[in-house]
């Protein structure tokens, strides 16, 4: 019994009344998750590539899917209505005449129709990391990171040929780096094109490898690489330098070198886009009578005048003290302070003095709440110093 086909909306997880960029976007997901490139020996994936393919072929094009929407499956199959709608055959077609655009986007270049896939090629891009303080972040800094790269072999000059003798044009796909092959699919007979297996596409094959490189063209090498990281740059972000990634194929350029930037925590500055946050204590003095207290910022230490009767929380604003912009270095973000009262948890007698006093000429609160007690014992006993009830305060 055949393998009941699942709904091609399903199949590409999306609506029905998805538009075409939908449809799009879906399949190319899926198209890359699952090329038979990125996942070789992988039957699952050349399973799922084949089903989506398959589903895109028809909600890509408004007949098929307005067909599709009406009978189903069936519309293509010779059970449908109108003889199964005649005339959506693949038989003959290329998969690249059908997707080559969105396979272009996905792996680079695109189809060549009838061209060669061995031209010049740009080098992968290399991805690491490095760690800066806070402070390297706020205001920027040099760093020298040390790297293994591929550099071409002085031997063989990249050709990957032993000294003396050249590569030779590949037999299999005639020096076209691609080889076509026709497979039976939902399209009938499907002729699909690939890289080359013997050449691995760059249209050569070496018959005598280059010893010191092994036939690959490239000698690995250690390297030291400054990296200048701008001021403003803020935890996670990258910055490319231009062509010190892995080499090109065939004459092309070098990729990238992509350093992550890893920013380490402060012990009392937090950071939120280009503003600094922190919290900064203050005595009950300070903060009753008013005076200077000191501030910690990336910049130094900066004095701050507390104004009479400032209250605990108080957020204060220091202007241009925070990280500057990634878009103009000019730029600063602002630094915002949290005022705390400090309350102190020791105190020595003829300070817990002083503060009762203190208290009794403020508002005699302390006293206040003495009298509310002795009111309170003085309701127990009703008068007649006889107590009715305890209460606990």
């Amino acid at each position: 019994m055949a393998e009941q086909k699942r709904d091609y909306y399903e199949v590409l997880g999306v609506e029905k009344n998805a538009d075409d960029a939908a449809i799009k976007k879906a399949y190319r997901a899926l198209a890359k998750k699952y090329h038979p490139d990125m996942n070789p020996g992988d039957a699952e994936a050349e399973k799922k590539f084949k089903e989506a393919s398959e589903a895109y072929a028809v909600l890509s094009d408004p007949e098929k899917r307005r067909q599709y929407d009406q009978y189903g499956h069936a519309a293509f199959d010779g059970a449908g209505g109108a003889g199964g709608f005649g005339g959506f055959d693949f038989n003959g077609a290329d998969f690249g005449d059908i997707f080559g655009d969105i396979f272009g986007d996905l792996f680079g270049g695109g189809r060549r129709s009838g061209g060669r896939s061995n031209g010049p090629m740009k080098g992968a891009n290399i991805r690491t990391s490095v760690r800066i303080s806070f402070e390297e972040a706020v205001f920027g800094i040099d760093k020298e990171i040390e790297l293994t790269l591929k550099d071409e072999c002085t031997s063989c000059h990249g050709t990957g040929a032993k000294p003396g003798t050249s590569p030779e044009t590949c037999a299999k796909c005639g020096g076209k780096g691609q080889v076509v092959f026709t497979s039976q699919s939902f399209f009938g007979t499907v002729r699909n094109v690939q890289t080359c297996p013997d050449c691995h596409g760059t249209g050569k094959v070496i018959k005598d490898k280059c010893p010191d490189c092994r036939g690959t063209g490239y000698i690995a090498n250690k390297k030291k690489i400054q990296v200048s990281i701008p001021a403003g740059i803020d935890n996670g972000q990258c910055v490319r330098i231009r062509d010190k990634g892995e080499p090109g194929t065939n004459g092309g350029p070098r990729g990238d070198l992509l350093v992550e930037v890893v920013v380490g925590r402060h012990p009392i500055f937090q950071r939120q886009d280009e503003n600094i946050y922190s919290t900064v204590p203050m005595s009950f003095a300070v903060a009753a009578l008013g005076g200077e207290i000191v501030i910690d910022t990336v910049d130094g230490r900066v004095i701050y005048e507390v104004k009479a009767g400032t209250q605990t929380d108080t957020k204060v604003r220091l202007k241009g003290k925070g990280v500057p912009s990634l878009r103009s270095k000019d730029v600063r973000g602002d630094h915002y302070v949290t005022l705390v009262v400090q309350v102190p948890d020791k105190l020595s007698h003829e300070a817990k003095e002083l503060l009762k006093q203190f208290d009794e000429h403020a508002g005699d609160s302390l006293n206040a709440a003495k009298n509310i007690s002795a009111d309170a014992s003085e309701e127990q006993t009703g008068g007649s110093g006889k107590k009715k009830k305890k209460f606990k305060f």
